[in-house]
């Protein structure tokens, strides 16, 4: 209707999402080497590539934040990686290729890939609202 506005998202909001695709290769990979834990990379040896490690295996800290879940794995980055990246969702995709030398799906002739789409304001009305993450 003309002149309508969209309603505030009431929903929650996710930071982060896996495509279809990188939720089954998250799921044989830990199917192979149990629980898991993502950590978005914030350039070193692997460039910016999401790491999938087996759960605990990459200790964080204060300086990490959560953003939440991915096909059963938590989802971190480092608290000033967030300060950039926190008006998008971050989408976990795989594409072919070599993964990260350190993550898991580096054999596999896959890779993990983050793509990410700016929240609509609604959205970031959303998470402003929200205590912490």
């Amino acid at each position: 209707m003309a002149g309508s506005t969209s309603a505030p998202a009431t929903a929650p909001v996710a930071r982060v999402v896996a495509t279809p695709a990188a939720l089954t290769l998250i799921a044989e990979l830990a199917a192979r080497h149990g629980p898991l834990m993502f950590h978005q990379s914030g350039g070193c040896c692997d460039g910016s590539a999401p790491m999938c490690y087996p759960a605990g295996e990459l200790l964080v800290g204060a300086a990490d934040v959560c953003l939440g879940e991915i096909g059963g794995a938590a989802f971190y980055m480092t608290r000033a990686q967030f300060e950039y990246w926190q008006h998008t969702r971050l989408v976990i995709d795989v594409v072919p290729g070599a993964g990260g030398m350190f993550s898991l799906e580096g054999r596999t002739g896959k890779r993990f890939l983050t793509r990410s789409e700016l929240f609509s304001d609604d959205e970031a009305a959303w998470l402003a609202a929200q205590p912490g993450l």
